[in-house]
């Protein structure tokens, strides 16, 4: 009987190795289960803040992009009010060389055109250009404004500019003043 106490123990020790064996393997499966979905859950947290990450990087370059466009626009337009409110002198240099070329004082007339060149001059140098209209030009309502329609002398001048009243101006490429046009109908 001893020996079969002794099989017995020796037996109920090889299941008892067999069971904690297949017990340690099944803890050691569970545990690499574990780290495999702590390392999907890593994996999948690590391409959300990447990708969170590459967004917010573009949306920077986008806003650096946006202000850089912003600040060359208003540099280019900032003096857009002051150059609006110099337009009418241009006018008044315009009217007066038109009439001084009536008169016999050509010293006078050759004075006021040099003022008035060196004026067009420095204005040109700031961006502003006058917009040419020519007469007989087909009426743009994006670039002309019509102040009036006057009945066409002739059949191809419909639709066409036949006069200008006053000039119209660039700052850049922006129309600060459209032209101010007759058209005929």
């Amino acid at each position: 009987m001893a020996k079969k106490n002794k099989d017995k123990e020796k037996n109920l020790k090889e299941d008892k190795n067999i069971d904690t064996q297949a017990v340690e393997e099944q803890v050691a499966e569970k545990q690499e289960d574990n780290e495999q979905n702590v390392v999907s859950e890593l994996e999948k947290e690590l391409g959300k803040e990447k990708d969170k990450f590459l967004r917010l990087f573009a949306e920077f370059e986008n806003y650096k992009k946006r202000t850089s466009k912003e600040r060359v626009e208003l540099f280019k337009t900032a003096s857009q009010d002051v150059m609006v409110s110099l337009l009418p002198i241009l006018d008044d240099f315009d009217r007066a060389l038109k009439e001084l070329s009536k008169s016999e004082d050509k010293e006078m007339f050759t004075g006021v055109e040099i003022i008035s060149n060196k004026f067009r001059d420095t204005l040109k140098s700031k961006g502003l250009s006058e917009m040419e209209v020519a007469e007989a030009a087909t009426f743009d309502a994006e670039e002309h404004e019509a102040i009036t329609q006057i009945p066409a002398p002739d059949k191809s001048l419909k639709g066409k500019v036949i006069d200008v009243i006053e000039k119209g101006y660039r700052l850049g490429d922006k129309i600060i003043r459209h032209p101010k046009v007759v058209v005929g109908q």
